[in-house]
């Protein structure tokens, strides 16, 4: 949120009176349940795409591979373009909707949008869930894509602008808790719906994904819109009564004028997204895009979405590779409450260079006990003291992504846009996501086929490089109001600082106390409604 709540105790900075109130929590958490939809999607991809039926009636290929014997290499089964399609278009999708998502974020409110994303995965799922052909299924796929695009826009944005700035890491982190929820429920329903004889316990897996679909679009028609984008939109008396409403105090007058005071620096940005390459916003777009290429490059997307086939591919049984995945995904959600716990007192930085090391060890023991001890051939299997090994090192591997590139991905760049490039920088975080998201989605199968065991370190290659930048390139911001970040956090850092002093910078609030090139005379006679 805007430079709202308390800011931390030492280190100078604006302190705004406000108390963490009933709604802010419940509005926060039906919000994040867009990231339950999103979690649900990513982990009942990799249940379906093991079940034999699934596989008959839409990958007949890969299913007379899997069952027939069909072909002799181990890390090859599931080499198939169009099964990674069905898997991959969800993001190609999101990738495009988030464009859209810019705008109506923008002019309707985070609200709205997140309302738009809810009825998206509502007739997605409808669609997937009848699925009679491949067609039906990629369509529905697509639309579930919409939502993605759409929820993965408005809710970090309002989790970051409701929640007070002293909980504001713990609350945004919401949206990542309920993604891992949402792969771990899709991860339990896999497991018992591959139970289900008949062959239609794949329909009962992606009907399911209604749930959360529900819960987003009912959760959006009873929220509150944030201040910032109330606001923003020129309804002034509402965003200081919501945010009255959610402060859970009457003394919201500071707070509000450094709402309005930045709300009109944003308007004075015709082009959000030219505004976003100039040079002081540099910093926060390379930040930003590094984060999400970086966080697919972990390899966490190819494990969580194949983990099924993953651990099927390492010679366990159906059920055991579906129960594998049920283990994983509960040290998911587990490590993301330690995030929740720890992310606005260790920092943001502690958080993601311990998890670097612990994923660079994880993934370096798995690459070496299959190099070692897994054959290239279908009738070949880890022995079973190595196969629990290897679990355990992806659950180490899944335990340091949860509680620090999952959440801190999406929580950095949400906190560090200013206001008048916040939808437009968030817009373009979502947007390098999916693309990459999609590139390894649609990648790993095949990158899997002819890496084999050298998969687990290309990706641990590209932890020990993320991990660099993070020392180097990374400032911390833990308890900085959003609204001082250029102050307090890039102006600050030893290489960032040198983008923060050019001349044309008249746009920039600094701590909600004015703005650079008040020479301009935009200050004098200030009309905030007439302005907005």
């Amino acid at each position: 949120m805007a430079g709202g709540g308390f800011a931390a105790p030492a280190g100078g900075g604006t302190q705004f009176e406000a108390k963490i109130t009933p709604i802010v929590i419940i509005s926060c958490i039906m919000a994040a349940t867009g990231g339950l939809m999103f979690g649900y999607d990513v982990g009942v991809s990799g249940g379906v795409t093991s079940m034999q039926p699934f596989l008959k009636k839409f990958f007949p290929v890969v299913y007379r591979r899997t069952v027939a014997g069909g072909h002799d290499s181990n890390y090859c089964k599931y080499d198939n373009q169009g099964l990674q399609m069905f898997t991959s278009s969800l993001y190609l999708a999101g990738l495009t909707a988030t464009f859209f998502a810019s705008y109506t974020t923008r002019r309707l409110g985070r609200r709205l949008t997140m309302l738009i994303a809810g009825v998206f995965f509502i007739i997605g799922v409808i669609l997937n869930t009848a699925a009679m052909n491949i067609e039906m299924l990629i369509i529905g796929r697509i639309l579930l894509g919409c939502g993605v695009g759409f929820a993965n826009q408005a809710v970090p944005l309002f989790l970051s602008e409701i929640a007070p700035t002293r909980i504001r890491g713990g609350l945004n982190i919401l949206f990542q808790l309920n993604v891992t929820i949402g792969i771990l429920f899709a991860n339990l329903v896999n497991y018992g719906t591959a139970k289900i004889k008949g062959g239609w316990g794949w329909r009962v897996s992606l009907g399911l994904a209604g749930i959360p679909a529900l819960l987003l679009t009912v959760g959006s028609l009873l929220v509150v819109d944030t201040p910032n984008s109330l606001i923003e939109r020129g309804r002034l008396d509402e965003g200081k009564a919501v945010l009255k409403k959610i402060r859970g105090v009457d003394n919201v007058e500071p707070e509000y004028l450094e709402l309005v005071e930045a709300s009109r620096v944003a308007k004075l940005v015709q082009h959000p997204f030219r505004n976003l390459l100039k040079r002081r916003n540099r910093p926060q777009l390379i930040i930003a895009v590094a984060l999400q290429i970086f966080q697919q490059l972990t390899g966490i997307n190819a494990i969580m979405f194949y983990a099924p086939v993953l651990f099927n591919t390492l010679g366990f049984k159906d059920d055991a590779s579906l129960y594998s995945a049920v283990i994983t995904g509960a040290v998911n959600v587990i490590s993301t409450v330690v995030s929740i716990y720890s992310v606005d007192k260790v920092g943001r930085r502690f958080l993601l260079l311990e998890a670097g090391v612990q994923m660079f060890i994880s993934q370096t023991v798995i690459a070496v006990i299959l190099g070692l001890k897994l054959k290239d051939s279908t009738s070949s299997s880890l022995p079973s003291g190595l196969a629990i090994l290897v679990v355990i090192m992806v659950c180490t591997f899944v335990s340091a992504f949860a509680w620090s590139w999952g959440p801190l991905g999406w929580l950095i760049p949400s906190e560090t846009f200013p206001l008048e490039t916040r939808s437009a920088g968030q817009s373009v975080t979502v947007c390098v996501n999916l693309l990459f998201t999609f590139v390894i989605a649609q990648a790993f199968l095949s990158m899997l086929c002819h890496f084999k065991f050298g998969i687990f370190l290309f990706f641990s290659s590209w932890v020990l490089v993320m991990s660099v930048f993070v020392l180097f390139l990374l400032p911390e911001t833990k308890n900085v109001p959003i609204e001082e970040m250029t102050e307090r956090v890039w102006k600050q850092h030893w290489l960032w600082k040198r983008f923060m002093d050019d001349d044309d910078d008249e746009h920039r609030v600094e701590g909600g106390k004015g703005i650079d090139g008040e020479k301009n005379g935009h200050r004098n006679g200030f009309d905030p409604v007439s302005q907005l």
